[in-house]
């Protein structure tokens, strides 16, 4: 557990970056500082592992105030990622991560081992280890930083927007990734980021900085859409916070109907719009017969859309914002409902998602 009570960070000139910070960051889960520029939440961050010292007030780590610790013995557990992975450049990817095994003690080739299994864990090939940072790409370094940062096997890890500088595709599978070996590891993290849907999409709980490095709000993603403590908290969340909570409402109940299918060079049934699939079910996209029965085209496929994911033994799995996103999104006005395989498994229509939504509003899953 990490604790700021009554932080301050007041630098020479009178600037405040941080201002009576009182903050609890839970062990093992993801607590996300999220605000514009210059409210205060790198500082923040930065303080935990001393490479900023605050001007007053306490931080605890684990009970022990951490003014007690030598920072260079303080940062040995602590994993920190950056935005731009930090790599070594003349070192192989390997021996960028068996750095830290190294520095902790471990020889060579015990370092080096370890560093394959973070590769690995981290889903780079083994391969990849012989390659020198400049030879992968962003999301790729992106990886390999977070497998140096976990090198040690630290408790808690550092994030400081890193996924900021890769595209918006790459960015969602580090999140994913990011998710999944949280779900493994149980690392207590703190996460800075300036994009509230990150911050909503991974955190446990979720620090909303105000300009002045105060703190505005603290609390679950689903507690500050559904409840933002004031006017800047709102803004800041977006006028769409409605649409984002619906992320965390599960889809249990919507109904997955029937939906017409045909390959390409293949004849649908019926006229008007059919999902073309390749040969192992899976969408490529929607197509409209119209009134005629004419052979699909490859050339007339129009794209579908988002889909959304089912289990097909439990029935839906996925959120209401998934479902109704699919249906919207959908040129056909019918969402894709997909299998665990990415297979066509039905449709779902908007109308049945906010059927679901007002059944949770009845039922006091959300606020009426």
């Amino acid at each position: 557990m990490i604790e700021f009570q009554a932080v301050t960070k007041k630098y020479p000139d009178g600037t405040v970056a941080v201002d009576g910070l009182d903050l609890v960051v839970d062990a093992g889960k993801i607590t996300v500082f999220v605000g514009p520029s210059g409210c205060g939440k790198t500082t923040s961050l930065r303080m935990i592992n001393r490479m900023i010292d605050p001007t007053s007030g306490t931080i605890l780590l684990d009970g022990k105030d951490i003014r007690e610790s030598d920072p260079p013995l303080l940062r040995r557990g602590i994993g920190y990622v950056i935005q731009h992975a930090g790599l070594f450049p003349h070192r192989t990817v390997l021996d960028n991560v068996a750095t830290v095994p190294m520095l902790t003690g471990k020889n060579k080739r015990a370092a080096r081992s370890r560093a394959a299994e973070l590769l690995e864990l981290v889903g780079l090939p083994t391969e990849m280890g012989k390659r020198y940072p400049a030879q992968l790409s962003g999301g790729q370094q992106q990886r390999v930083g977070v497998a140096r940062a976990l090198a040690a096997d630290p408790p808690v890890l550092l994030m400081d927007e890193p996924f900021s500088a890769v595209d918006p595709i790459v960015r969602d599978d580090l999140q994913q990734q990011l998710l999944r070996l949280q779900s493994e590891l149980d690392k207590t993290i703190v996460f800075v980021t300036h994009d509230i849907d990150e911050a909503i999409k991974l955190g446990d709980r979720v620090a909303v900085f105000r300009v002045g490095g105060r703190l505005a709000q603290y609390a679950t993603p689903s507690e500050l859409l559904a409840k933002p403590a004031d006017d800047f908290v709102s803004s800041f969340v977006g006028r769409d916070r409605g649409y984002r909570a619906l992320g965390f409402l599960t889809a249990t109940g919507v109904p997955v109907g029937p939906v017409a299918t045909v390959k390409i060079g293949e004849t649908a049934a019926e006229p008007g719009w059919v999902v073309v699939v390749d040969e192992r079910n899976r969408p490529l996209g929607w197509l409209d017969q119209g009134s005629t029965s004419d052979a699909a085209s490859a050339d007339d496929v129009v794209s579908g859309g988002s889909l959304y994911e089912v289990d097909g033994a439990a029935g839906t799995a996925g959120s209401l914002r998934n479902a109704l996103d699919a249906a919207l999104s959908s040129p056909a006005g019918v969402g894709i409902a997909v299998d665990a395989d990415g297979a066509v498994a039905g449709s779902v229509k908007a109308e049945a998602v906010l059927e679901a939504l007002a059944t949770a509003r009845r039922t006091g899953e959300v606020p009426a």
